[in-house]
């Protein structure tokens, strides 16, 4: 029981973090491309994992885990990353809310086709009325869609879904952290060729917001949050604790309204109440 709350505690702090990610990827393609965005971002992170990996002595994944890994890497650090980025060229970061509420749900079954856990038949109905209710809330918000960047998105959830569930299973053996430096690590081949392929011709002309943007995603968004967010999957359990996210849309917009100053809808204080009551319902029967 206390390696299940520290597990809920440390997917806490995942979700907290990556509420940043969408709004700081948007910020950041004002001034990089999709696909360097994308390279770079990948490349800042598996240089700092490789100094954690060394620095720590970390024993190297055995040959039966590269398989997973390499699910991990196309699932979190190429496929969601970049599908994001592009579909945020066509989408707004309100608009992609409504697909961030269907992550816990993809996650959840992922779960069961790669994790082997075995939900109970309520959990199923807290996890869908609580992905009905973000992705309601976020299309009443978020205006036109574009067919494009929706598609974008349903394709990003799938892969995100997936990586999520294979990292979680290799991080009850390899450590959560250590499970996406190696997945950094094994991309960074691949992400660094793209990086200088993708390199713009001058980055005089890049602004500070874009900068800070590129960053976040780098640091938190693509290393930190993950290392408490795989301890806490792995801990507390794929299904339970992925539901999390469903409250990943509300923190970001109480952040806004906090740090910047933007009007929190009595609604959107309503619809949270309800959601935090599918994640309790979630976790009892998960």
């Amino acid at each position: 029981m206390k390696a299940e709350t520290a597990g809920w505690g440390s997917g806490l702090l995942g979700v907290i973090i990556f509420s940043g990610s969408l709004p700081a990827t948007r910020v950041a393609i004002g001034g990089f491309s999709p696909l360097f965005l994308t390279s770079v971002r990948a490349v800042i992170a598996a240089l700092l994992g490789m100094v954690l990996l060394v620095a720590l002595q970390q024993k190297r994944p055995a040959r039966s885990d590269l398989g997973s890994l390499a699910v991990v890497a196309l699932g979190v650090v190429v496929g969601f990353p970049l599908l994001t980025a592009l579909a945020l060229q066509h989408i707004n970061a309100a608009r992609s809310i409504v697909f961030i509420g269907l992550l816990p749900l993809c996650t959840a079954i992922f779960g069961v086709l790669r994790g082997g856990e075995r939900p109970k038949p309520a959990f199923w109905l807290f996890s869908i009325a609580g992905s009905a209710l973000v992705a309601g809330f976020a299309l009443s918000e978020s205006g036109d869609g574009s067919l494009t960047g929706d598609l974008l998105m349903i394709g990003a959830i799938l892969l995100c879904g997936l990586g999520y569930a294979d990292g979680a299973t290799l991080s009850r053996r390899l450590g959560g952290w250590q499970v996406i430096s190696w997945a950094l690590l094994l991309s960074l081949p691949v992400m660094a060729f793209l990086a200088l392929a993708t390199l713009p011709d001058t980055l005089a002309d890049v602004q500070m917001p874009a900068w800070i943007g590129l960053a976040y995603v780098s640091v938190f968004s693509m290393l930190v949050g993950f290392v408490f967010w795989y301890r806490g999957l792995a801990l507390g359990g794929i299904s339970g604790v992925g539901q999390l996210q469903l409250l990943q849309p509300f923190f970001g917009l109480a952040l806004a309204g906090l740090l910047l100053g933007e009007p929190v809808a009595w609604s959107m204080v309503a619809v949270t109440a309800l959601v935090v009551l599918c994640v309790a319902g979630a976790k009892r029967f998960a």
